[in-house]
């Protein structure tokens, strides 16, 4: 059976906006909950909230993603996101040494290839909430419905110029108003 991994995707660019930081389309990525182990989830505010809410952790830039994609791995990057991930415990949690980081890590990516067990290019979302046992996540696939017509987005607007002329005379429009 081949090894699967969650890797960041990014659809659109709200990612940049809803976080204080984003992670980088194509990261290997775990659910990161442990980030918010210590927080008092209550206290979070706007875009930490919104993390907290619905974020994967992208393991290079310790970022986050609203989206993940289930992801044909190799042993070398499973070793690599192990790797990186223990590296950013020790760096940026404060884990006591590299052993004891590596062996958090290999939890937090064997939980997110449990998550994978979908097939290739299978897209994720996490739905976290703090409730009285602790933190709750909820994951669900998006999957493209079949039949549908691809269609542009709600807002796109397209104006021929050459057909679309419109004259305002502001100066008029002023002197009506007086």
């Amino acid at each position: 059976m081949a090894l699967k991994l969650p890797r960041t995707i990014r659809l659109d660019p709200s990612d940049t906006f809803v976080f204080a930081r984003a992670a980088e389309p194509g990261e290997w990525a775990v659910s990161g909950s442990f980030c918010f182990f210590n927080d008092d989830i209550s206290a979070l505010g706007g875009q930490e909230r919104q993390a907290f809410r619905s974020g994967f952790l992208g393991i290079s830039s310790f970022a986050w993603s609203t989206l993940v994609v289930v992801t044909e791995a190799t042993e070398a990057d499973h070793e690599a996101a192990l790797a990186g991930l223990a590296a950013q415990l020790v760096e940026r949690l404060g884990a006591p040494d590299m052993e004891t980081a590596r062996a958090a890590a290999a939890e937090e990516i064997a939980f997110a290839a449990s998550l994978c067990d979908h097939p290739v290019n299978t897209v994720l979302a996490v739905q976290r909430s703090m409730e009285e046992e602790g933190i709750r996540e909820r994951f669900r696939t998006l999957q493209k419905r079949e039949g549908l017509v691809e269609h542009s987005r709600a807002f796109d607007i397209v104006v021929d110029e050459a057909d679309y002329v419109e004259h305002v005379d502001l100066h008029a429009l002023r002197q009506d108003k007086a």
